[in-house]
């Protein structure tokens, strides 16, 4: 996964001026545009109050927010064990990649949600605090802070969250909004596999699936390509990364009826009949094989080569073994990080 194009983020503690100034900068913002229908869908008032409280260090505010976030979904780590992963000492904070990647090396999928207030309050409702990027001072002279939210009042227009030295900081919509929008509204949840955020697109989720993927290994992602093709059954992809999963971790007989599947929502997936044919091929199933492998030479690609060659290798009397499913090549998703 490529880093994100912000510029290089340093979180740290605002001081008594920059606080003087973020109330001259918010003092007359108005209000986030919130979804119409959001009021029918989540509760008018919630407060994650379980959620454990980590006061910052100087400039670990990256650290403490991750701690949080992990420790509320049953994982056993210390502030002091993420400072070393995620805090960047010349740039006194954390950035952003480091954040998502040390979410995944404890065994948690992160999220990036929508830039919207209305996708952190629906995780909120679902029980799911959020971290979040504030710059708290002047775009020029920006002090980055990551927070957790955990609460909010609709009719207030007011959040809760767990931020720097205080426990439970209540900040008006549109004054939060005004600082969270310098960062281009970032957030994210980080979720146990299996679980997803409430409103995520498609596309999204699988590529926070794959990056886990190919940070924990297959068996630990099953959970979440089971969860993804329950929330999105129509989705050609994320039958195919399923069944790439299945593969790796030798369950044969799934992998077979996941790329199947797949190949029945987008007959032009093209390394879905690859897997296919070349596993039907693995297990004896010659005239099996040779229809999935001739689909997938006919579809101009990447992997027609591979097809096409697989199937003069079966015509000889066997495949070879560099003719073997890929499990990292998923297409249309951005390259995987270590």
């Amino acid at each position: 996964m490529p880093r994100l194009s912000h510029p290089l983020y340093s979180a740290r503690l605002a001081g008594a001026i920059a606080l003087a100034v973020l109330f001259l900068l918010t003092g007359c913002a108005s209000s986030p545009k919130l979804d119409p229908g959001l009021g029918t869908r989540i509760q008018p008032k919630v407060l994650l109050e379980d959620v454990p409280f980590h006061p910052q260090r100087d400039y670990q505010c990256g650290p403490a927010t991750l701690a949080m976030l992990l420790n509320d979904s049953n994982v056993d780590v210390s502030v002091d064990t993420l400072i070393p992963e995620v805090y960047v000492p010349g740039r006194k904070g954390s950035l952003q990649p480091e954040m998502l990647a040390a979410t995944r090396r404890h065994g948690r999928i992160p999220f990036v949600l929508p830039a919207r207030l209305d996708a952190v309050l629906g995780e909120v409702d679902a029980g799911h605090p959020v971290a979040v990027l504030q710059n708290l001072s002047l775009p020029a002279f920006p002090l980055w802070h990551f927070a957790v939210v955990n609460g909010y009042d609709l009719s207030n227009e007011e959040l809760s969250m767990r931020t720097g030295v205080t426990r439970q900081d209540h900040i008006a919509f549109s004054r939060f909004d005004a600082t969270w929008a310098r960062s281009k509204r970032w957030a994210f949840v980080a979720l146990a596999p299996g679980e997803l955020p409430v409103d995520i697109e498609a596309q999204n989720a699988l590529q926070a699936i794959s990056d886990f993927e190919s940070s924990q290994g297959a068996a630990s992602a099953l959970p979440a390509w089971r969860a993804f093709t329950e929330r999105f059954p129509n989705n050609a992809m994320g039958a195919f990364a399923q069944g790439n999963a299945y593969h790796a971790t030798d369950d044969t007989e799934h992998a077979i009826d996941a790329w199947q599947l797949a190949t029945l929502l987008d007959p032009m997936l093209a390394p879905a009949w690859l897997n296919l044919g070349l596993t039907q091929a693995d297990l004896g199933q010659q005239s099996a094989a040779r229809t999935a492998l001739r689909q997938a030479a006919t579809i101009s690609g990447p992997w027609q080569e591979t097809a096409q060659r697989a199937l003069t290798e079966l015509d000889a009397g066997g495949l070879d073994d560099r003719s073997t499913p890929q499990h990292n090549k998923t297409p249309g998703l951005k390259e995987k990080p270590l």
